[in-house]
């Protein structure tokens, strides 16, 4: 069993990507063939030489909301609030600037709008629970909210941001963080994906901001993972099931598609529905749903890094992003890509 130390590696700062690419596809591609332990390198761009006709990619089409919010006490001091994850419109897990500070039963008013405010209603773990006087609803939030940028990207967001950290077939509003594997994607890559006879299918996880979460455990094996909404269509389910009877590949955009497949797969097929997902991979677990996975780099000492071995191989990974580093490759959220196939 390997601990949380065993996930560390030495990134410098200045491969923590701040911003986007010109242009979505200009990123970097690793490939990385786990049988074989062989790697190359490419561009995204040619991401449709990787794929065959009959492969199916998996993308996850949740929409990221504009989940940062800024509020005020009856101090009058300032509070900058996240949400968390949905319960339902009205009411939200967040997390604070204040979080110790605000205690059940205080009411905070946004600083946009006065007519909304937020009463505390308990505390979760790092977590607030929080009652909101008017929904939250995607229109309320475009007008007081702005996109939350993960907290390793250390700027202020832009305009720019807005489509940025947003994949061109977002649908379905929710997230609070980019399933950002697919933000590599353009429309006129996924129109020549489907001119090869590559099948694409959708599903929904709304990734919460429990996905930066850091492991506070040394024994990686007691750590509490976070919980996220999903929803996998009777549709997709059927075309994935197909896909893996016919022996074609199944490849996940992302670990939230990922996640997704995982949660589901039950005795060789996937079972549509939806639900919470708490699913944890780390090694030694093996992923059964999949057969590839395009994904980002991910952070030092992540369950998502732990995620990412599970399907590789511990000494794969680790030594593939060693060379990653080597080569300069941009990481995390509007970094490079890589092929796990």
């Amino acid at each position: 069993m390997y601990t949380i130390d065993d996930y560390d590696f030495t990134l410098p700062d200045a491969l923590i990507a701040q911003f986007p690419s010109p242009n979505r596809d200009d990123s970097r591609l690793f490939v990385l063939d786990r049988e074989a332990g062989q790697t190359s390198h490419d561009m995204f761009k040619n991401i449709c030489d990787h794929l065959t006709e009959g492969d199916v990619l998996v993308f996850n089409d949740a929409r990221v909301i504009p989940a940062r919010l800024y509020f005020q006490r009856s101090s009058g001091a300032s509070v900058e609030v996240v949400l968390a994850r949905m319960k339902d419109e009205s009411n939200w897990l967040v997390v604070t600037n204040r979080t110790k500070k605000l205690k059940p039963g205080e009411v905070i008013t946004s600083i946009v709008d006065p007519d909304l405010t937020l009463t505390i209603t308990s505390r979760q773990d790092d977590y607030l629970a929080v009652h909101s006087s008017l929904p939250l609803t995607d229109l309320l939030l475009i007008r007081v909210g702005t996109i939350p940028l993960p907290p390793y990207i250390q700027r202020e967001v832009s305009e720019e941001d807005t489509k940025r950290y947003q994949t061109v077939y977002a649908q379905k509003s929710g997230a609070v963080a980019a399933p950002t594997a697919g933000l590599h994607f353009t429309q006129s890559i996924l129109d020549k994906l489907k001119a090869k006879g590559v099948q694409l299918e959708y599903l929904t996880l709304y990734v919460s901001w429990g996905t930066f979460s850091p492991v506070r455990v040394k024994n990686i094996a007691e750590h509490k993972m976070h919980s996220e909404y999903y929803d996998l269509s009777e549709n997709v389910a059927a075309s994935v099931n197909a896909a893996r009877r016919e022996n074609r590949r199944v490849i996940a955009v992302g670990t939230t598609a990922l996640r997704v497949l995982e949660s589901t797969f039950v005795d060789g097929e996937n079972r549509a529905g939806s639900g919470d997902t708490d699913i944890y991979i780390y090694p030694p677990k093996k992923i059964k749903s999949i057969d590839a996975l395009i994904t980002n780099f991910h952070t030092p000492k992540s369950t998502l890094l732990m995620l990412v071995a599970a399907f590789a191989g511990y000494e794969t990974i680790m030594s593939a992003y060693n060379e990653a580093v080597e080569k300069e490759y941009r990481f995390f959220s509007y970094g490079d890509s890589m092929l796990i196939k």
